[in-house]
């Protein structure tokens, strides 16, 4: 394990990118673009290409196509996309051999003192950040609070009604995926001003609950909006039938359950890129058009 690995003044290079096609994925090569950095994605399947960026198209479980991916790469932005990682040690291999600058997104949930982790979400993640640091690889961890892109979930639910209704999860400083993704793209290019370390705990600029962001979502919106909490085994009925994979309800419907409440707010963001975390009001006010009907 490196214990401030590779970054100090180094530039990126040829950047992959894997969850490109993610909320925060698609803010980290936006980025990179912007600053003139070499892009190469990896996508499951053929994609449009856009000027400054390249599409490879492979999977991360598939050795051959990850080892095609990282020619010429200097720096890897990493989504793992499973909730296992047992399909992860090739993918350790093929890192180990290319030796590029690893930065992995993961999640400010996990307790560094636990046996085992709360849920099976945040389970992964520990199991990565282990794998990854025993591969000796030149990595460097984002821990990121919950995404406040997780909202457009409940879209569909207010163009039809002002209910909000889903299992209740605790309170924790909502983050933007904007200010992950200007901390991870910070971190990649060496402008990071100073503030190195191996592993950075990005976080919003304060707790809030489930019905706290509606209530603001609400107040953005102009709109009488409430949250509903639905007990877990309604919840994951509900998941159910709307079509996702049982494995990931009932990964969601634990972490409801078993997630413990944070009071984690750190100014990593800031120190990374010279601005403040921004106000979940603020990413409402930016994205309020995706809500639905408006008063």
């Amino acid at each position: 394990m490196h214990d401030f690995p590779c970054l100090g003044d180094a530039r990126a290079g040829t950047v992959l990118v894997t969850g490109a096609t993610g909320n925060v994925g698609r803010e980290i090569v936006a980025r990179l673009v912007t600053h003139g950095a070499a892009v190469r994605r990896l996508d499951r399947r053929q994609v449009e290409s856009h000027p400054g960026v390249e599409s490879v198209v492979g999977d991360l479980t598939d050795p051959a196509s990850v080892r095609e991916a990282l020619v010429g790469v200097d720096t890897v932005f990493l989504v793992w996309p499973l909730l296992d990682c047992a399909a992860a040690q090739p993918l350790i291999t093929e890192l180990a051999a290319a030796a590029p600058r690893l930065v992995y997104l993961s999640s400010t949930a996990i307790d560094d003192d636990a046996d085992r982790q709360s849920d099976p979400i945040v389970q992964v993640h520990a199991d990565m950040e282990a794998l990854l640091h025993s591969g000796e690889l030149c990595l460097t961890v984002m821990r990121s609070d919950t995404l406040a892109s997780n909202t457009r979930g409940w879209s569909a639910q207010l163009r039809s009604g002002d209910v909000v209704r889903g299992p209740n999860i605790a309170r924790t400083a909502v983050v933007d995926e904007r200010d992950v993704a200007a901390a991870a793209v910070a971190v990649m290019l060496g402008h990071h001003n100073g503030f190195v370390r191996d592993t950075y705990l990005l976080t919003g600029p304060e707790l809030l609950s489930r019905a706290e962001q509606v209530n603001i979502l609400g107040a953005e919106l102009g709109r009488d909006l409430r949250f509903e909490a639905v007990p877990a085994d309604l919840a994951r009925a509900r998941m159910l039938a709307d079509g996702r994979p049982e494995p990931l309800v009932d990964a969601l419907i634990a972490a409801s359950v078993r997630r413990h409440e944070s009071d984690l707010i750190t100014d990593h963001v800031e120190l990374l890129t010279g601005q403040p975390s921004g106000t979940f009001a603020q990413w409402v006010i930016d994205n309020r058009g995706e809500f639905g009907r408006q008063p």
